[in-house]
């Protein structure tokens, strides 16, 4: 029997399409399922004429991969892929490398990297991005973990990621957790860009009264531009003028406002309080999606709660254009501090992430795939160093230019009684940004008043804390 170039375990959606990428570029596969049934309908649907061998055990499955095996695990995080590791390990040798390509916890990746190596085997925390089109055509790929297993696994990787003007969306990230961190990370900036979008739709339709059909045409323009070239603004554009052929109503007017969430942006809020590094516009979009889900309580106080009925009376073409140029300053924000995030956390864990190598990464296959992420490559390539996107040349200029547009948005939102959280995050993180002094000199002094925390002052050297008897 010929052996097989790669194991793929677990065949839903992402695993099919995994594999089913990886037979194309020509690397025989094979695949195996804890539920026999879902392994032979794959087998007689779609990997139908492709060269691929079903097993039906665990032992069949490695004893058909060459050495050293590579495995990708497919299955739901958490105790799943535990669960699987552990039926793995007795049958396995030294150098086989087991590849997690799930959304797990980088701190569950920390601690599979940190077992298997010590037992020769090599683990792989790979961050997948892209959905099941990328997944089958070309996904963004994030591996962190045991560095000779890349190095193994690169000829395959390459050829599976979406490729892009300088090469493929995949990189070494670096060691342990790192790949998973990125990725976490990765969702947590896709978390605040789907906010902004959703606020500044319901600004359009419900601030300037545009019709589908309308916001259809804006947001296929703003896909136009430099500024807002997206998947996600393409998907958007995408979505309106979809009909219901049940009622032909539009779509989107008949799906319920209460988001999902699947953990990984709550993962990054908690990550960023960890390491006190402020990512506001991400917090802002995990909150929104927790209190879209309080539908029927929100039904009962908007019958209880009256706003206000201000209406929009300024000139719609000039606003929809305020409007874009309020999006792009958020975005701007949303990236400058998931970057941030990611730079913290590989000093403070050591995973020596190339910043410039993750936004290029970015730049095909991902659900952030953006324009602008060629911009944020070049900004840290020029300026390793770079404490902050917004202070790169060109993001600077761009929100110096755009700032009043920014804010004129924000006001006529807020006199509409508009919720905007993403939007007012982001003006908010620029403001304190730029600001020489914060109000946090009165925040120490009631620290030191009621708990004797001390505090440093502006007329002696940094360093040196101070502690006042206030009522004395």
């Amino acid at each position: 029997m010929t052996k097989r170039s790669f194991g793929v375990i677990g065949l839903a959606v992402m695993g099919e399409n995994l594999a089913l990428n990886v037979e194309s570029r020509g690397f025989p596969i094979a695949v195996y399922n804890r539920s026999p049934n879902k392994t032979e309908e794959f087998m007689a649907t779609r990997a139908q004429g492709k060269d691929v061998k079903a097993a039906y055990s665990l032992e069949e499955f490695v004893q058909t991969l060459e050495r050293p095996r590579k495995i990708l695990v497919m299955v739901k995080a958490g105790a799943p892929v535990d669960g699987v590791i552990q039926q793995l390990k007795p049958l396995l040798e030294e150098g086989d490398m087991i590849i997690d390509g799930g959304n797990s916890l980088y701190e569950d990746t920390e601690r599979r990297t940190n077992e298997l190596e010590a037992t020769g085997l090599g683990f792989m925390g790979m961050g997948v991005s892209g959905g099941e089109e990328g997944a089958l055509n070309g996904p963004s790929l994030m591996p962190g973990g045991t560095e000779t297993a890349y190095h193994e696994l690169e000829p395959i990787l390459t050829k599976i990621a979406a490729q892009v003007d300088d090469g493929a969306c995949v990189t070494y990230i670096g060691p342990r957790g790192a790949g998973h961190y990125v990725k976490m990370v990765h969702n947590g900036i896709e978390y605040g860009d789907m906010q902004l979008i959703a606020e500044a739709y319901d600004l359009l339709k419900n601030g300037l009264g545009l019709s589908n059909d309308k916001l259809h045409e804006v947001f296929s323009h703003w896909n136009t531009t430099d500024e807002l070239n997206s998947f996600l603004i393409e998907i958007t554009a995408n979505i309106f003028p979809k009909k219901d052929p049940e009622t032909g109503k539009h779509l989107i007017d008949l799906i319920v406002d209460r988001a999902g969430q699947k953990g990984t942006g709550s993962w990054t809020v908690v990550s960023s309080l960890d390491l006190g590094v402020p990512i506001p516009t991400i917090y802002a979009a995990v909150y929104a999606r927790a209190i879209s889900s309080y539908k029927e309580e929100r039904v009962l106080a908007s019958k209880e709660l009256t706003g206000i009925t201000a209406k929009f009376d300024d000139d719609v073409d000039s606003f929809i254009s305020k409007i874009k140029d309020a999006l792009y300053c958020s975005k701007m924000c949303s990236y400058a501090q998931g970057m941030a995030l990611i730079a913290k956390a590989s000093t403070e864990y050591k995973y020596n992430i190339n910043l410039p190598e993750v936004a290029r990464i970015w730049k095909g296959g991902c659900i952030i795939k953006a324009g602008f992420l060629g911009k944020i490559n070049k900004a840290f390539t020029d300026n390793p160093n770079l404490p902050n996107l917004l202070l790169a040349p060109e993001f600077k200029q761009s929100i110096l230019d755009r700032q009043q547009a920014w804010r004129d948005v924000i006001v006529l939102a807020t006199k509409m009684g508009i919720p905007i959280p993403a939007f007012s995050a982001s003006l908010n993180y620029f403001d304190s940004y730029r600001s020489y002094r914060l109000p946090q000199n009165l925040t120490q002094a009631q620290r030191d008043y009621f708990g004797a925390h001390t505090y440093e002052r502006t007329d002696k050297p940094r360093g040196e804390f101070f502690h006042t008897e206030w009522t004395s």
